[in-house]
Protein backbone atom coordinates (compact mmCIF):
# COMPACT_ATOMS: atom_id res chain seq x y z
CA UNK A 1 0.00 0.00 0.00
CA UNK A 2 0.95 3.45 -1.54
CA UNK A 3 1.28 6.44 1.58
CA UNK A 4 1.23 10.16 1.44
CA UNK A 5 1.95 13.02 4.19
CA UNK A 6 -0.40 15.66 3.36
CA UNK A 7 -0.13 19.22 5.30
CA UNK A 8 -3.09 21.58 5.81
CA UNK A 9 -6.09 18.98 5.92
CA UNK A 10 -8.20 21.15 8.20
CA UNK A 11 -10.42 21.72 5.20
CA UNK A 12 -10.29 22.44 1.58
CA UNK A 13 -7.99 21.13 -0.40
CA UNK A 14 -5.64 19.05 1.81
CA UNK A 15 -8.81 17.67 3.43
CA UNK A 16 -10.45 16.63 0.29
CA UNK A 17 -7.08 15.21 -0.89
CA UNK A 18 -7.36 13.32 1.80
CA UNK A 19 -10.64 12.29 1.55
CA UNK A 20 -9.88 10.98 -2.10
CA UNK A 21 -6.76 8.76 -1.43
CA UNK A 22 -8.11 6.81 1.22
CA UNK A 23 -10.92 5.86 -0.89
CA UNK A 24 -8.47 4.83 -3.47
CA UNK A 25 -6.92 2.30 -0.73
CA UNK A 26 -3.84 5.00 -0.18
CA UNK A 27 -3.07 5.61 3.41
CA UNK A 28 -3.19 9.07 4.40
CA UNK A 29 -1.06 10.55 7.00
CA UNK A 30 -3.21 13.89 7.35
CA UNK A 31 -1.30 16.81 9.57
CA UNK A 32 -2.98 20.05 10.61
CA UNK A 33 -1.31 22.68 12.84
CA UNK A 34 -4.16 22.41 15.29
CA UNK A 35 -5.44 19.79 17.75
CA UNK A 36 -8.74 20.23 17.20
CA UNK A 37 -8.14 19.98 13.45
CA UNK A 38 -6.25 16.65 14.39
CA UNK A 39 -9.09 15.59 16.54
CA UNK A 40 -11.36 16.09 14.00
CA UNK A 41 -9.35 13.82 11.22
CA UNK A 42 -8.60 10.80 13.64
CA UNK A 43 -11.81 10.65 13.96
CA UNK A 44 -12.72 10.45 10.14
CA UNK A 45 -10.34 7.31 10.09
CA UNK A 46 -7.34 8.99 9.15
CA UNK A 47 -3.60 8.65 11.12
CA UNK A 48 -3.16 12.41 11.84
CA UNK A 49 -0.54 14.32 14.05
CA UNK A 50 0.19 17.88 14.73
CA UNK A 51 2.48 19.70 12.33
CA UNK A 52 2.87 23.04 11.57
CA UNK A 53 5.41 23.48 8.99
CA UNK A 54 7.18 26.37 10.87
CA UNK A 55 8.00 24.40 13.92
CA UNK A 56 11.56 21.88 12.63
CA UNK A 57 10.35 19.25 15.76
CA UNK A 58 6.66 18.79 14.41
CA UNK A 59 8.27 18.01 11.09
CA UNK A 60 10.89 15.78 12.56
CA UNK A 61 8.35 14.11 14.81
CA UNK A 62 5.84 13.30 12.15
CA UNK A 63 8.24 12.13 9.44
CA UNK A 64 9.38 9.69 12.29
CA UNK A 65 6.10 8.36 13.35
CA UNK A 66 5.83 7.48 9.53
CA UNK A 67 9.01 5.86 9.03
CA UNK A 68 8.22 3.53 12.52
CA UNK A 69 5.00 2.46 11.02
CA UNK A 70 5.96 1.77 7.59
CA UNK A 71 9.62 2.48 6.74
CA UNK A 72 8.83 4.30 3.68
CA UNK A 73 7.06 7.60 2.82
CA UNK A 74 6.14 7.47 -0.99
CA UNK A 75 5.42 10.79 -1.08
CA UNK A 76 4.64 14.12 0.28
CA UNK A 77 2.22 17.36 -0.87
CA UNK A 78 3.33 20.04 0.78
CA UNK A 79 -0.47 21.86 0.42
CA UNK A 80 0.12 24.20 3.65
CA UNK A 81 -0.24 27.69 3.16
CA UNK A 82 -2.38 31.05 3.29
CA UNK A 83 -2.70 33.99 1.16
CA UNK A 84 -1.88 37.61 3.50
CA UNK A 85 -3.53 40.19 0.60
CA UNK A 86 -3.24 44.18 1.14
CA UNK A 87 -1.44 46.68 -1.42
CA UNK A 88 2.52 46.02 -1.09
CA UNK A 89 3.48 49.53 0.48
CA UNK A 90 1.09 48.57 3.36
CA UNK A 91 2.24 44.83 4.47
CA UNK A 92 5.42 45.14 6.94
CA UNK A 93 8.51 43.44 7.02
CA UNK A 94 6.98 41.32 9.50
CA UNK A 95 4.25 40.30 7.64
CA UNK A 96 5.97 39.23 4.83
CA UNK A 97 8.17 37.43 6.70
CA UNK A 98 5.74 35.54 8.52
CA UNK A 99 4.11 34.74 4.64
CA UNK A 100 7.12 33.57 4.42
CA UNK A 101 7.65 31.58 7.12
CA UNK A 102 4.33 29.13 6.46
CA UNK A 103 4.61 29.50 2.46
CA UNK A 104 7.98 28.94 1.31
CA UNK A 105 10.39 28.33 4.16
CA UNK A 106 8.02 25.56 6.26
CA UNK A 107 7.70 24.09 2.49
CA UNK A 108 11.49 24.18 2.35
CA UNK A 109 12.35 22.58 5.75
CA UNK A 110 10.03 19.63 5.26
CA UNK A 111 11.27 19.11 1.97
CA UNK A 112 14.48 19.11 3.10
CA UNK A 113 13.62 16.71 6.09
CA UNK A 114 11.77 14.18 3.94
CA UNK A 115 14.16 14.03 1.04
CA UNK A 116 16.65 11.78 3.34
CA UNK A 117 14.49 9.11 3.92
CA UNK A 118 13.48 8.99 -0.29
CA UNK A 119 17.15 9.08 -1.20
CA UNK A 120 17.36 5.88 1.58
CA UNK A 121 14.73 4.21 -0.49
CA UNK A 122 15.85 4.96 -3.99
CA UNK A 123 12.20 6.84 -4.91
CA UNK A 124 9.59 9.20 -3.55
CA UNK A 125 7.25 12.04 -5.25
CA UNK A 126 7.01 15.37 -3.74
CA UNK A 127 4.40 17.42 -4.54
CA UNK A 128 4.68 21.11 -4.24
CA UNK A 129 1.92 23.34 -4.30
CA UNK A 130 2.08 26.60 -5.82
CA UNK A 131 -0.53 28.21 -7.81
CA UNK A 132 -1.38 30.49 -10.56
CA UNK A 133 0.28 33.40 -8.90
CA UNK A 134 3.46 31.43 -9.05
CA UNK A 135 2.75 32.58 -12.67
CA UNK A 136 1.33 35.52 -12.97
CA UNK A 137 0.84 38.48 -10.39
CA UNK A 138 -2.08 40.28 -9.05
CA UNK A 139 -2.63 43.63 -7.47
CA UNK A 140 -3.35 43.29 -3.64
CA UNK A 141 -1.69 39.64 -3.45
CA UNK A 142 2.27 41.02 -3.69
CA UNK A 143 3.09 39.06 -0.36
CA UNK A 144 0.91 35.83 -1.84
CA UNK A 145 2.37 36.15 -5.62
CA UNK A 146 5.77 36.42 -4.18
CA UNK A 147 5.72 32.95 -1.48
CA UNK A 148 4.41 31.21 -5.16
CA UNK A 149 7.05 32.52 -7.04
CA UNK A 150 9.86 31.65 -4.29
CA UNK A 151 8.19 28.00 -4.62
CA UNK A 152 8.43 27.45 -8.40
CA UNK A 153 12.05 28.74 -7.94
CA UNK A 154 12.27 26.07 -4.89
CA UNK A 155 10.74 23.43 -6.92
CA UNK A 156 12.01 24.19 -10.55
CA UNK A 157 15.84 24.06 -8.95
CA UNK A 158 14.90 21.29 -7.19
CA UNK A 159 13.67 18.87 -10.20
CA UNK A 160 16.54 19.51 -11.77
CA UNK A 161 18.85 18.26 -8.81
CA UNK A 162 17.25 14.80 -8.64
CA UNK A 163 16.91 14.46 -12.31
CA UNK A 164 19.34 11.39 -11.91
CA UNK A 165 17.09 10.22 -9.29
CA UNK A 166 13.62 8.05 -8.88
CA UNK A 167 12.77 10.85 -6.62
CA UNK A 168 10.10 13.00 -8.75
CA UNK A 169 9.36 16.81 -7.92
CA UNK A 170 5.47 18.48 -9.18
CA UNK A 171 4.61 21.77 -9.24
CA UNK A 172 0.61 22.11 -8.87
CA UNK A 173 -0.85 25.28 -10.27
CA UNK A 174 -4.60 25.88 -8.91
CA UNK A 175 -6.70 28.59 -9.86
CA UNK A 176 -10.08 29.39 -7.71
CA UNK A 177 -10.77 26.37 -6.04
CA UNK A 178 -13.66 25.92 -3.82
CA UNK A 179 -11.96 26.16 -0.09
CA UNK A 180 -11.83 28.46 3.35
CA UNK A 181 -8.81 30.69 1.89
CA UNK A 182 -10.92 32.95 1.04
CA UNK A 183 -12.14 33.27 4.48
CA UNK A 184 -8.98 32.34 6.18
CA UNK A 185 -7.46 35.85 3.95
CA UNK A 186 -9.81 38.39 5.07
CA UNK A 187 -8.93 37.56 8.77
CA UNK A 188 -5.13 38.04 7.93
CA UNK A 189 -6.26 41.15 6.04
CA UNK A 190 -8.22 42.85 8.56
CA UNK A 191 -5.14 41.98 10.96
CA UNK A 192 -1.95 43.34 9.34
CA UNK A 193 -3.53 45.88 7.24
CA UNK A 194 -4.14 49.22 8.19
CA UNK A 195 -7.23 50.41 6.18
CA UNK A 196 -7.74 53.48 7.39
CA UNK A 197 -4.31 55.39 6.85
CA UNK A 198 -3.60 53.77 3.51
CA UNK A 199 -3.68 54.92 0.01
CA UNK A 200 -5.79 52.48 -1.00
CA UNK A 201 -8.26 53.09 1.63
CA UNK A 202 -11.33 53.70 -0.57
CA UNK A 203 -10.57 50.21 -2.57
CA UNK A 204 -10.20 48.38 0.59
CA UNK A 205 -13.84 49.05 1.66
CA UNK A 206 -15.50 48.77 -1.53
CA UNK A 207 -13.95 46.46 -4.37
CA UNK A 208 -11.87 44.17 -1.45
CA UNK A 209 -14.15 44.05 1.32
CA UNK A 210 -17.12 42.87 -1.01
CA UNK A 211 -14.59 40.27 -2.84
CA UNK A 212 -13.89 38.84 0.14
CA UNK A 213 -16.97 38.80 1.99
CA UNK A 214 -18.89 37.28 -0.73
CA UNK A 215 -19.43 33.76 0.36
CA UNK A 216 -20.91 32.58 -3.58
CA UNK A 217 -18.23 30.44 -5.23
CA UNK A 218 -18.92 32.74 -8.52
CA UNK A 219 -15.20 33.41 -9.17
CA UNK A 220 -14.91 32.98 -12.95
CA UNK A 221 -13.31 28.95 -13.80
CA UNK A 222 -13.81 28.21 -10.05
CA UNK A 223 -13.39 24.39 -9.24
CA UNK A 224 -14.18 22.31 -6.10
CA UNK A 225 -11.27 20.80 -3.85
CA UNK A 226 -12.08 17.89 -5.77
CA UNK A 227 -10.34 19.13 -9.08
CA UNK A 228 -6.91 18.99 -7.17
CA UNK A 229 -7.62 15.80 -5.26
CA UNK A 230 -8.10 13.95 -8.64
CA UNK A 231 -4.44 15.44 -10.10
CA UNK A 232 -2.68 13.86 -6.65
CA UNK A 233 -4.02 10.92 -6.83
CA UNK A 234 -3.37 11.08 -10.67
CA UNK A 235 0.65 11.53 -9.92
CA UNK A 236 0.02 8.84 -6.94
CA UNK A 237 -0.87 5.84 -9.52
CA UNK A 238 1.88 6.84 -12.07
CA UNK A 239 5.23 6.20 -12.07
CA UNK A 240 6.66 8.74 -14.22
CA UNK A 241 4.40 12.23 -13.19
CA UNK A 242 4.72 15.34 -14.80
CA UNK A 243 6.94 18.07 -13.55
CA UNK A 244 3.71 20.51 -13.60
CA UNK A 245 0.22 20.18 -13.90
CA UNK A 246 -2.33 23.12 -14.36
CA UNK A 247 -6.00 22.94 -12.18
CA UNK A 248 -9.01 25.45 -13.62
CA UNK A 249 -9.12 27.01 -17.85
CA UNK A 250 -7.65 30.23 -15.48
CA UNK A 251 -4.61 28.95 -14.93
CA UNK A 252 -4.17 27.47 -18.38
CA UNK A 253 -5.59 31.03 -19.63
CA UNK A 254 -3.34 33.54 -17.76
CA UNK A 255 -0.37 30.64 -18.23
CA UNK A 256 -0.73 31.31 -21.94
CA UNK A 257 -0.83 34.61 -22.22
CA UNK A 258 2.36 34.85 -19.73
CA UNK A 259 3.87 32.77 -22.34
CA UNK A 260 2.97 34.50 -25.53
CA UNK A 261 2.13 38.77 -24.43
CA UNK A 262 4.53 41.10 -23.63
CA UNK A 263 4.82 42.23 -20.59
CA UNK A 264 3.70 45.95 -20.88
CA UNK A 265 -0.15 44.49 -22.46
CA UNK A 266 0.26 41.47 -19.83
CA UNK A 267 -0.18 44.22 -17.12
CA UNK A 268 -2.91 46.02 -19.22
CA UNK A 269 -5.15 42.61 -18.37
CA UNK A 270 -3.77 41.60 -14.87
CA UNK A 271 -5.16 45.48 -13.77
CA UNK A 272 -8.42 44.57 -14.40
CA UNK A 273 -8.82 41.44 -12.67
Amino acid sequence: MQNILITGCSSGIGLQTAKTLKKKGIKVYASARKEEDVQMLKELGFNSFLLDVTNKEHISSALEQIIKNDAKIDALFNNAGYGQPGALEDISTEVLKEQFETNVMGLHELTRQVLPYMRKQGYGKIIQHSSVLGIISLKFRGSYNASKYAIEGLADTLRLELADTKISVCTINTGPVTSKFRENAFKKFRENIDIKNSAFKETYETQLKERFENQKDDTPFNLPASSVANIIQKIMNTNRPKPRYYVTKATYLLGFFKRILSTGLLDKILKNI
